[in-house]
């Protein structure tokens, strides 16, 4: 039951957040926040990570409902399981992740981002992240982790 309150805690804190900013700002408004080492921001992602494939959208959303349903399966297959924790928990936070992004792209036609990083690297700076990224980002990094921990 924790793992599937992870994925959920992603899915809705990720869509409240989303709905704010929404409402609350205005396309290419920046909001500068902790002296501005973080910028909020309305950002419409047509595609996929850093707009790519936003010609093919509907590749795009495709490929996001496939991949979402491939990683479901897994994740149900290893919640029967005993043990795999850190594997359960990669899993739970990229399903969470995974979801909410889905849902952007079939709902709404575009993934809603929301703030970036300020700082020296501008590379970094013109990224526009959500909270469903990072916890791609993150479940696949423990994902992998995992994977590799039972390899050794």
């Amino acid at each position: 039951m924790l793992y599937i309150c992870i994925a959920g805690t992603i899915f809705a804190g990720d869509f409240f957040i989303k709905d704010c900013m929404e409402k609350r700002l205005k396309e290419g408004e920046i909001i500068s926040k902790l002296g501005g080492a973080v910028r909020l921001r309305k950002y419409h992602n047509r595609g996929a990570f850093l707009n790519a494939g936003e010609k093919r959208r509907q590749t795009v959303a495709l490929l996001s409902v496939l991949l979402t349903a491939v990683l479901t399966g897994v994740f149900v297959i290893t919640l029967g399981t005993r043990g795999n924790t850190l594997l359960k928990t990669g899993l739970s936070l990229l399903l969470g992740g995974a979801f909410s992004n889905t849902y952007d792209r079939l709902k709404k036609k575009y993934v809603m981002d929301y703030f970036s990083f300020g700082g020296r690297w501008s590379g970094l700076s013109r990224v526009v992240f959500n909270l469903s990224d990072f916890g791609i980002i993150i479940g696949a990094l423990i994902v992998a982790v995992s994977a590799s921990s039972r390899l050794s």
